[in-house]
């Protein structure tokens, strides 16, 4: 059977429990309780059911407390992946989305996250997948429903005089 990794031995269980007491991290309490009992003597399973955890669990939190000290027991949230496209690109994409594509240049008469994925990947030689551009446009402020485009050669006055209209009842 290996043997139990050893802890670091500038913190008496006593002082671990005192931090235990004061710590405003529920999670860090924990494990600060299940380190003072193995350094009072307990056995490393029976320690770890004090936190709530196991075995191994607690020798993960041992190999932290070793290396980083009380602060290393607290939870580390990580903020994930950098965006791939800068401020600056995100900004000229919601302007570019808000002021409608160009008929003539772009061969489309409204935004599509297909279409608007071929011109990030254009103009700024980022991939995305289609569902990943609809994330972005949420981001951005845009909604997933967009009005009907209008046809260019629509005439106003030809529709007016279309209008079917009834006289009053």
């Amino acid at each position: 059977m290996p043997a139990a990794v050893r802890m670091r031995t500038d913190y008496s269980a006593g002082q671990l429990r005192r931090l235990a007491a004061t710590t405003k991290n529920a999670n860090q309490s924990r494990r600060l309780l299940s380190l003072a009992a193995v350094l009072d003597g307990m056995n490393r399973t029976e320690a770890a059911r004090i936190g709530g955890m196991d075995r191994q669990t607690l020798r993960d939190w041992v190999h932290r407390f070793n290396e980083q000290g009380p602060d290393g027991l607290k939870d580390a949230w990580f903020k994930g992946n950098p965006p791939r496209l800068s401020r600056e690109q995100q900004a000229e994409l919601a302007q570019l989305v808000e002021a409608g594509p160009d008929r003539a240049v772009h061969r489309v008469v409204r935004w599509r996250r297909g279409d608007l994925q071929r011109l990030i990947v254009e103009r700024y030689g980022v991939t995305y997948h289609e569902r990943t551009v609809g994330k972005l446009l949420h981001q951005l402020g845009f909604s997933h429903i967009s009005a009907r485009p209008q046809h260019p050669a629509q005439d106003e006055r030809i529709m007016t005089e279309f209008k079917k209209t009834s006289p009053p009842p």
